[in-house]
């Protein structure tokens, strides 16, 4: 069982950052950002092969926002910039169990969630 622990979140203005980090406990075969919105389905925002390192990020943030990791920790962050209102909602880390094929952007691919935390953009 891999656990994923989310830190970062909160309130800021549009325009500004924020950094989303989650480390994972156990080996991984991928890891990846989701978000829900109220009144929205859950949906993909970036992820990261865990192997090569491949990433790929939704349309909505390509250009903004950037997933890294640092390999040694197991944990990857989301950087966020250039935020706007219609990025608030809540964001989720999700990962993918050592050795599970997967499709980065569908979530059900995903073993593993963390509890979320709360990105909110003023406008």
């Amino acid at each position: 069982q891999v656990q994923l622990v989310e830190s970062g979140g909160g309130l800021v203005q549009a325009g500004g950052s924020l950094k989303l980090s989650c480390a994972a406990s156990g080996s991984i075969n991928a890891l990846a950002w989701f978000r829900q919105a109220p009144g929205k389905e859950r949906a993909f925002v970036a992820g990261m092969s865990w192997r090569g390192g491949d990433t790929l990020y939704s349309d909505s943030v390509k250009g903004r926002f950037t997933i890294s990791r640092d390999a040694a920790k197991i944990t990857v962050s989301l950087q966020m910039n250039g935020l706007k209102f219609e990025d608030t909602a809540v964001y989720y880390c999700a990962a993918v169990r050592s050795g599970r094929a997967y499709v980065l952007h569908n979530y059900n691919y995903y073993n593993y969630w963390g509890q979320g935390t709360q990105v909110t953009v003023s406008s």
